[in-house]
């Protein structure tokens, strides 16, 4: 399963928004209202939960500054990645969208997907309130 975020352009350099999104603790800016924990782990790991949803452990697993940044599980039974692509459109603005990827079955792809997509989007949209 893919799916994507709308693409956000921002009045911030590419550097910018990729030095904003690896450092962990500014994710709990990005979150929607309906977070009912957040802990930095490390420097690379944070948990997370939403209201009625169980706890999500996210690692940063790869970075190409300043154009990616790929985020994933840490344990826990389900596999999947957040990518954060950044694309430079001037010196001073740039564009991102976020991509969840994971390989679920039908029934657990179905359930997930509207949540998932809300999640992404609202992670999204608030970038550049939060940057």
């Amino acid at each position: 399963m893919k799916l994507e975020s709308q693409k956000i352009n921002l009045e911030k350099s590419a550097q910018d928004v990729f030095d904003f999104l690896t450092a962990i603790e500014n994710f709990k800016h990005l979150m929607p209202e309906n977070i009912s924990k957040f802990e930095v782990l490390d420097a690379d790991k944070f948990v997370f939960a939403l209201s009625g949803m169980p706890e999500i452990v996210l690692k940063k697993k790869s970075m190409e500054s300043p154009h990616t940044i790929v985020l994933g599980a840490a344990g826990g039974k389900l596999d999947f990645s957040l990518t954060a692509k950044i694309e430079s459109l001037s010196a001073a603005q740039s564009a991102v969208q976020l991509t969840f990827e994971g390989d679920f079955n039908p029934m657990m792809a179905m359930m997930i997907k509207n949540p998932i997509t809300k999640f992404i989007e609202t992670l999204a949209v608030n970038i550049p309130k939060s940057i």
